[in-house]
């Protein structure tokens, strides 16, 4: 979906155009992706802006983090965290990046379970509000109530799918992929 690997079949469309060969740098950088396993960088974007650091940190603070680390000239004063506190900075890091569509690989599995709360209860509906596209891949079930569309895999095949938002859903073609 995030373009990492080409289709074996099919087409990917953006806003009906196909994307081309030579159209996929483009189009993924369309998304942030925290994956479970993770690279985390120190400086927080490849171009400086105005506000990078209040806004960093206005964030950190919204992550419960602002006692451990700051963003000063666009760069975590450390890492030197918990795995859970560092997926919050590459949290930071995707809500600065400002893209259109966010990817969260069970990304609260790291959490405290009152910072899964923030997670899935505040910083989702957030997303939502800023217009975000957000897919969360989770087993985390008590929180799959907050979903507009609820998804269900398993060996890589399409189970059911869901719509919780009370909206008709959306077509979606879909092709389950055997496993290995």
């Amino acid at each position: 979906m995030v373009g990492l690997y080409p289709p074996e079949g099919g087409e990917v469309l953006l806003n009906g155009e196909r994307v081309e060969a030579d159209g996929w740098d483009a189009y993924r950088q369309l998304f942030s992706v925290l994956f479970s396993d993770f690279h985390l960088f120190g400086r927080l974007l490849e171009a400086p802006r105005d506000g990078l650091d209040e806004e960093g940190n206005r964030l950190l603070a919204k992550l419960h983090l602002q006692h451990k680390v700051r963003v000063e000239n666009g760069a975590f004063t450390t890492q030197a965290l918990s795995q859970g506190q560092r997926k919050r900075l590459a949290l930071v890091v995707a809500y600065l990046e400002g893209r259109p569509f966010l990817v969260f690989d069970e990304w609260a599995a790291d959490q405290d379970p009152l910072f899964k709360e923030v997670f899935y209860c505040e910083v989702l509906l957030e997303l939502k509000r800023m217009g975000k596209a957000v897919l969360v891949i989770t087993h985390d079930d008590r929180y799959f109530h907050l979903a507009d569309r609820l998804v269900r895999l398993e060996s890589g095949k399409l189970l059911a799918t869901e719509q919780l938002d009370g909206e008709q859903p959306t077509s979606v073609e879909m092709e389950a992929i055997e496993p290995p």
